[in-house]
């Protein structure tokens, strides 16, 4: 089995990733680290960079646990990509991170967290960053 978690290079995204690390750990289960863009923006805040990929392999090597990253680029939104891929990775938990946003912020742009919420096959862990 596999936890998934929804990667974004964000102190929401680092929140996800160590609590992600801790479930696979704890469940004896691999990681599968996924990171999406649709591509169609010059600038899309949830795009990892190279650099910030390369820092989280470093890492997850370190800590010793079996992992995959996938970058998923011109696909569907990231709700769509991470709750397919959960189902055809077979994956016994997501994780995500959430942000604080306002309530008109909720209503004008959606919620990808909520649609993964209550689209995603396998239960959903959702954590907030420290900061």
């Amino acid at each position: 089995m596999t936890v998934l978690v929804g990667y974004v290079p964000s102190p929401e995204g680092e929140a996800a990733l160590r609590a992600g690390v801790h479930e696979a750990r704890t469940r004896g289960e691999t990681l599968l680290v996924v990171n999406t863009s649709r591509g169609d923006a010059y600038v899309d805040r949830g795009f990892a960079e190279r650099a910030d990929l390369d820092l989280v392999r470093r890492d997850l090597t370190e800590l010793g646990i079996g992992f995959d990253i996938r970058q998923v680029v011109g696909g569907g939104d990231a709700a769509e990509e991470i709750v397919e891929l959960a189902a055809s990775a077979g994956a016994s938990l997501v994780v995500i991170g959430l942000r604080h946003r306002s309530t008109v912020g909720k209503l004008l742009l959606g919620s990808a967290a909520l649609r993964i919420l209550l689209d995603a096959p396998c239960p959903v862990l959702t954590v907030k960053s420290d900061s």
